[in-house]
């Protein structure tokens, strides 16, 4: 089952950042979002993945087409220029990078990738999230609902810690790691081939166009996911993932953790 990453917005509150690089190339403990994003759907027996490119779409595909020299060990003849690339460890992933418009929307990145993605069930999530989901519970849920498209809900970070006052003095602070209420997309969809007859054209918005439609049809499930979310939408965000990366127990890649032990 194939795996589609949206990759091509601009990232305009990452502005440090995506001045020189796609948002999803921004890092985390030295690696790209997006290898965070696939390594937890790879981890999960999910491999073959569509890139939806478009805002500096070419410093993605160079990064994959120069994976294994940028991550593995490498033998390098110099009188001949042959360059040999000898780590076994490099993931055995099959990344499809397709151009979908530099001004192209959400729901029209994903009708560009129709011939792709036709023929089956296929997931796709965003390219600037992580969470410590199940990917096979998902699916499990998708198929038990019959629904054309199951998104993921989940309750959102707090931006903001509280605080406990015993009269005019400060107890202590409070860092509430979720909002007490509400549900909010958080990606991680499963969509059927007939999602694409609710897609127009480039100027489609998969969430007020597409999904909208589709809830109001009755063919939208919502798997509610509880446990840990974060996007990287701001540079708070970025420090926020890279301060758990930094803590040594990504949430995220935990499940991958325990397989590689086992």
């Amino acid at each position: 089952m194939k795996v589609v990453i949206l990759a091509g917005g601009l990232g305009t509150r990452l502005q440090d950042e995506s001045a020189v690089k796609p948002k999803p190339m921004v890092e985390i403990g030295g690696r790209p979002m997006l290898w965070h994003i696939m390594t937890h759907y790879a981890r999960y027996g999910f491999k073959e993945f569509c890139v939806a490119l478009g805002h500096k779409g070419d410093v993605i595909k160079q990064y994959f087409r120069d994976y294994a020299v940028l991550n593995g060990r490498l033998t390098v003849n110099l009188a001949t220029g042959e360059v040999e690339a000898k780590d076994k460890h490099i993931e055995d992933w099959t990344v499809h990078l397709v151009p979908t418009g530099q001004d192209t929307l959400t729901g029209g990145r994903v009708k560009r990738l129709e011939p792709f993605l036709s023929d089956a069930t296929f997931m796709l999530t965003y390219g600037d999230g992580v969470a410590d989901i199940d990917i096979r519970q998902l699916l499990e849920f998708h198929r038990a609902h019959r629904k054309i498209a199951t998104v993921t809900a989940v309750r959102p970070p707090a931006r903001f810690g509280g605080v406990e006052l015993a009269g005019d003095c400060v107890r202590s602070f409070k860092e509430k790691p979720t909002l007490g209420e509400g549900w909010i997309n958080g990606g991680f969809f499963v969509f059927e081939p007939a999602v694409f007859s609710y897609i127009k054209d480039d100027r489609t918005i998969l969430e007020a166009d597409a999904l909208e439609q589709i809830a109001a049809d009755g063919q939208l499930a919502a798997y509610r996911h509880p446990g840990f979310w974060q996007c990287m939408d701001t540079p708070r965000d970025l420090r926020t993932l890279e301060a758990i990366w930094q803590e040594g127990n990504a949430p995220w890649l935990q499940y991958g953790q325990v397989l590689e032990k086992s």
